[in-house]
């Protein structure tokens, strides 16, 4: 039990200074909805640091293809509903094939189209929040508690195979 608990303090340190991070390096403490899906990586790499979704070539492709369907779906169409609707199928069909799956980021097309984001946003906000967690979760996991180190794996495919459907092959 006291090993829980320490554990539980440690992730629950390590993801504030995390979010902390990511939030004051982009400036978006005054505008935290552009980097929501932020919440959600930090929990898979403080968390559940060892599974697919939480290693680099997720982490970082997600957050890419989610972020860049969202902006280009916006530039090129605006932000009706049709539009919200294609970009989150088109993101999560790329993160599929390119076995980059990393389910926070599949927020951040509608985050983009909401946020009437440009390209700024991509390398601003989210990749810079999302280097700065990342940072921080390299870091703070080489410091403390447990015996795994993140990342596990760094360009570990997720899903590990193509079978991530409800089909069998």
């Amino acid at each position: 039990m006291k090993s829980l608990l320490l554990r539980l303090l440690w992730v629950a340190i390590g993801s504030s200074i995390a979010i902390t991070a990511a939030l004051w390096i982009t400036g978006s403490s005054t505008t935290p909805l552009v980097l929501a899906s932020l919440g959600g990586s930090t929990l898979f790499l403080f968390g559940l640091t060892t599974l697919p979704p939480a290693q680099p070539r997720a982490l970082f492709g997600g957050h890419l293809i989610g972020a860049g369907v969202g902006i280009a779906c916006y530039q090129l169409a605006g932000d009706a509903m049709w539009v919200m609707v294609l970009s989150v199928v088109i993101t999560i069909l790329l993160m599929l094939l390119t076995k980059t799956v990393h389910p926070p980021a599949g927020a951040n097309p509608l985050i983009m189209i909401q946020a009437h984001a440009g390209l700024m946003h991509l390398g601003g906000a989210v990749m810079l929040g999302v280097l700065a967690i990342f940072i921080t979760a390299v870091v703070w996991t080489h410091l403390g508690v447990g015996k795994r180190k993140y990342p596990l794996v760094w360009n570990q495919p997720s899903p590990p195979t193509s079978n991530w459907s409800i089909w069998t092959d």
